[in-house]
Formats: structure tokens, C-alpha cells, sequence
């Protein structure tokens, strides 16, 4: 039986971390009841990690994006922003950002965050820019643990080319995720405007498998888990909010073997989420059909909370020189035919009324996947104005 969710609640704590407090005073902050949350992918400003190995001239991914180079006839290569080559941690950028995703109805950032050789990396977009930002306090905020293995040449083949050898390991012990639980439980969870479900602060984690090798085993990992959660009460909060944000969706076995069936019930996670909906294919009503598929399949199998995801359509040949056509959204990922599956994604969250009516969208500035709600010059605000259309009725 699923877990049932109250409404969500304010959580009614004081700002205890740097920056501008938010403005607002009731949270979440919804749209028409529906929390909208678009994913930010912080890789566009000068990181330290990133300069030192990854992307030298000093403007993050975008010495990356602006190298897109087209592989067929028509492929719209390089991604061209409306607004220019932004840095994502400045504070006045952002500040746009959030004046621009409120009025759409875009009230969530989820941000990706990383903790790679001891060290918070990409942190720099959440720090100073969106918590920077005088108005961050318009919307809700919280962050996915993307703890994924980067090879050399994944994030800058330009640079390391056939080099697939680690280049940053995902992986933690007991030492490095205590350090972790103390920085975001003081840092984010404490400020007002980070999302809350039943007054618990939300954690995404991408890898569930990927933190067990910091562990060695699943019941070793629990009890890591269970010492956030502890960590997380003795901060004041009813408890922690556990969910696993999986890339691109798939369709889980029936028998409750292998993934995901074996972070889910081990570790107690409360919900679900993609980072992308899966099922890819060049047409996009086919990728979008798809993935409404294994979202059904999921909804009938698991037995915590899953939230429906919608991606804009996918093309990271930015990052890849053998890709081409064959990977690529080409046929009919126009903002209409994205309104249609985020009409499907709120139904489904009607559907649901024992959760919270959230709703994810891949993303908010993933330009170098092709996935983006931020203008560019090819479909203006297209985007926007389906997510306008779908939840505010303009």
C-alpha cells in the first residue's frame, strides 16, 4: 500500500544558512496546487573542479555547448540561448530565472549536486546564484544527490578524448558522508523555501547503488541512511524525505528482484522520480508513450509514492563525436506535443489524490542534452507557455 501524504505543510523553521532570506512566508509555494519542479543541471560558471580539469576557459559548459556541431541536414546545433551565455551563479541571472519560471508556473528548482574527492563541486550555481538571488524566497528548492561516475571524457571529450578512464568516483565512507549529512542538513534544509513533504526536507539521490559501494553492503548502507534520518530529527524535523530520482526510467522486474526493488525496500525510501522519462525514441510522441508506459508499470509495482516526470525531447551530441541521427529527438518535439504529456503527468497527479500533486519536468537549462525550458532562439518562450497553458490556464 502506497504511503499516504498529508497536505504539505509549512515547515515553519527559521533561515540559519548565508544569504538573503526569502520573501515569503507560506511554503511550498504551488501553482494551482501543483508543485512544478524543473531540474537545473549548475555547470555553466567557472568551478574549481571543472577549471582544474574539465573545462579551462573559465565559462563552465558552455566552452562545450558552443562547440555542438550538426551531424545530418536540419539538426539545430549549437543550442543558441535568448538570453546569451549566462553564468548560473550569478545572483542577478537567477534572479530572472525566478521572475520568469514563477510567472510561467515553474515554482521548483531541483538543483543537481555533486560531492566528488572530498569536495562539493558545481556547488557554486546553488550558493551564489539561486540563494544569492533577493527574490529566491518566490519559489521552493531542494537538491538531488547526483552521485554518478565521471569518466575523463564524458563532460569534455574535446579535451580528454578516448580517455573513459574515472575521472571522478561518486563513492563515500562513513567519514565523507557525515561531513555530507552536516552541510545540507545546516546549508539547505534549514532555510524555509526548501521543499518539505509532511514537513520533512526532501533528499534526492540519484545512485542508491552507486552510495552502497561506499558501504559494501545494503544493511551497512541502512544504517547510514538511518543515521541521516537521526541527524535530520535532531535538527528539529519530523523526518527525512528519501527519494531515488532515476535517469531515464525503466521497466522494473515483477518478481521484486535486482533493481529497483533492492534500494527501495532496504533503504525505506518514500518516493520516486526520473531524472528523465524514459523509453527513448527520435519521435517524440513515441519516447513520450513510452514512457507514460513504464510510468504505469512502475505505478502498479512499487509500493512508495512515484511522481511523473516529462522531458522536452534529448540530444547530448554535444558531448559525444559517434553520435548522430539515431540519437537524437527529430520528429515532433514541439511545445504542443510537450503540453500534451505534461496534461498526462497532472492528470496522473489527480489521479494520485493520497500524494502530493508534484510534477517534474527535464529541465530547466540542460542545453547540452537538449532538454531545456529556458528561451532560445529557435522556440522563444514555446516551452514556457505550455507549462503556462497546462497549470495556469493562460
Amino acid at each position: 500500500m502506497k504511503h499516504l501524504f498529508r497536505t504539505l505543510l509549512l515547515a515553519g523553521l527559521l533561515c540559519v544558512a548565508c544569504g538573503p532570506r526569502p520573501v515569503r512566508e507560506t511554503y511550498p509555494v504551488t501553482t494551482n496546487g501543483y508543485v512544478v519542479a524543473a531540474y537545473v543541471w549548475p555547470s555553466c560558471h567557472d568551478d574549481s573542479l571543472a577549471h582544474a580539469y574539465l573545462w579551462e576557459d573559465g565559462e563552465g559548459e558552455w566552452e562545450v555547448i558552443k562547440k555542438g556541431d550538426p551531424r545530418f541536414p536540419g539538426h539545430y546545433q549549437p543550442k543558441q540561448p535568448l538570453w546569451g551565455y549566462e553564468m548560473d551563479n550569478d545572483p542577478a541571472v537567477v534572479e530572472r530565472w525566478i521572475d520568469t519560471a514563477v510567472s510561467y508556473g515553474v515554482n521548483t528548482f531541483v538543483y543537481d549536486w555533486y560531492w566528488f574527492m572530498d569536495y562539493p563541486y558545481l556547488e557554486s550555481a546553488l550558493n551564489d546564484g539561486f540563494l544569492g538571488a533577493r527574490n529566491n524566497g518566490k519559489m521552493n528548492f531542494y537538491i538531488m544527490w547526483a552521485n554518478h561516475t565521471v569518466v575523463h571524457n564524458y563532460w569534455n571529450y574535446h579535451k580528454w578524448g578516448d580517455d573513459r578512464s574515472v575521472l571522478f568516483s561518486p563513492t563515500v565512507d562513513w567519514d565523507a558522508f557525515k561531513v555530507i549529512v552536516e552541510r545540507v542538513i545546516s546549508q539547505y534544509f534549514s532555510r524555509p523555501n526548501y521543499l518539505k513533504i509532511d514537513g520533512c526536507p526532501v533528499m534526492g539521490i540519484f545512485s542508491a547503488t552507486e552510495l552502497k559501494k561506499g558501504f559494501g553492503t545494503w544493511a551497512e548502507t541502512a544504517k547510514a541512511i538511518a543515521y541521516f534520518r537521526d541527524e535530520v530529527k535532531k535538527a528539529g524535523f519530523p523526518d527525512l524525505h528519501l527519494q531515488f530520482n532515476y535517469g531515464g526510467g525503466f521497466m522494473p522486474s515483477k518478481d521484486r528482484k535486482g533493481r529497483p526493488w533492492a534500494e527501495i525496500d532496504s533503504l525505506g525510501a518514500n518516493s520516486v522520480a526520473f531524472y528523465n522519462m524514459g523509453g527513448f525514441d527520435c519521435d517524440y510522441m513515441t519516447h513520450g508513450r513510452n514512457a507514460e508506459e513504464i510510468r504505469a508499470q512502475w505505478d502498479s509495482l512499487v509500493d512508495v509514492t512515484l511522481f511523473p516526470t516529462v522531458s522536452i525531447g534529448w540530444d547530448d551530441t554535444p558531448r559525444f563525436p559517434e553520435k548522430g541521427e539515431d540519437h537524437v529527438t527529430r520528429w515532433h518535439n514541439t511545445p504542443e506535443s510537450f503540453a500534451g504529456f505534461l496534461t498526462a503527468a497532472k492528470e496522473y497527479a489527480d489521479n494520485h489524490p493520497d500524494q502530493p500533486k508534484i510534477i517534474y519536468i527535464n529541465a530547466w537549462n540542460e542545453w547540452v542534452e537538449g532538454s531545456y525550458l529556458l528561451p532560445d532562439k529557435l522556440n522563444g518562450f514555446g516551452y514556457l507557455e505550455a507549462v503556462r497553458k497546462v497549470f495556469k490556464g493562460e
